[in-house]
């Protein structure tokens, strides 16, 4: 067995993974996975740099991951560390990089959009068979991904929405006002129209969805009396499900959505805006369901490290 960790750090949240590749069947054998809400984007959008705050809840995230990779015996030859939308954006990255280097002792790989793409489709599709062609989209804090493809990506495209990145921009109401959920439509439904320039979002048989607002909206519509992620993996959510979800949210308040116990604390002021592109993708795309993937982004990185 080779054992492996990966970390996605992206703009809401940093997770960890630590796996044994299979020496035969070259899949992951999870040992152990965690996450973390750090807001590495807070106000990137609008400053265009990392918060001194953002950056400390992120370092501390770190130094905790260091100290289980330490445990589980994993050599920096064997660990890799991606980082995505924010520190991509942001002008003081080097801060950013020196830190993780100084806890870690490998330095954060800020990769593109479309190596993002290739690792959320990598992880998401592992497991999937058959020859149906699937839209994979990777709705994050900064961004989401488009990726269309089967065993291999045909096409992928990264563009700048994500419901941080939208909440920051458009949201000053509890619960947004009508023109302020307009205002994250149309921004969602153009960065459509710039995804499918590159990808062929309508032509795919199956949607696949993944990251934080899509398991979220996927365990609410379960009706789930606790986040179980054994229920939401490889869950099949309807369009009407998910619209159901997104009226439920839309009249709420902060505190009733924090109520919601699904709902992960770091999440409840964002998951208006990321219901809304899951929404808006289904509508574009026309899929009657959604095939939601717990395994994504992350798993992509530490099978590229085997």
């Amino acid at each position: 067995m080779t054992r492996v960790a990966g970390i996605d750090c992206g703009t809401n949240s940093i997770r960890l993974l630590v796996a044994d590749v299979h020496p035969v069947t070259g899949e992951l054998i999870e040992l152990d996975r965690r996450m973390t809400i750090v807001r590495l984007g807070q106000g990137v959008d609008k400053t265009g740099r990392l918060a001194p705050e953002a950056l400390e809840r992120t370092f501390a995230a770190c130094r905790a991951y260091a100290e289980v990779v330490k445990e589980f015996g994993v050599g920096a030859d064997r660990l890799r560390f991606v980082a995505t939308s924010a520190s991509r954006d942001a002008e003081n990255r080097e801060e950013f990089v020196d830190g993780v280097v100084g806890i870690l002792g490998v330095e954060p790989e800020v990769i593109t959009g479309d190596q993002e793409a290739e690792f959320s489709f990598t992880g998401a599709t592992g497991e999937l068979h058959g020859d149906d062609r699937r839209l994979v989209v990777d709705i994050g804090g900064g961004s989401t991904e488009f990726v269309v493809g089967n065993k291999h990506v045909e096409a992928a495209r990264s563009v700048d929405i994500g419901c941080v990145r939208l909440t920051e921009r458009h949201v000053r109401h509890d619960p947004p006002t009508a023109e302020e959920v307009a205002a994250i439509r149309a921004d969602v439904r153009a960065a459509l129209d710039l995804a499918a320039e590159t990808v062929p979002v309508t032509e795919a048989e199956t949607l696949v969805g993944l990251a934080g607002s899509v398991t979220t909206v996927a365990a609410i519509a379960l009706g789930l009396p606790e986040y179980d992620s054994e229920r939401v993996h490889h869950s099949r959510i309807s369009r009407a499900q998910v619209d159901e979800v997104v009226a439920r949210l839309l009249g709420s308040t902060h505190d009733e959505r924090a109520a919601i116990p699904v709902i992960h604390p770091g999440r409840v002021d964002v998951i208006i805006a990321g219901a809304l592109v899951l929404e808006e993708i289904m509508e574009r795309t026309g899929a009657a369901e959604v095939v939601v993937s717990e395994h994504d982004i992350l798993d992509g990185i530490a099978l590229s490290v085997a």
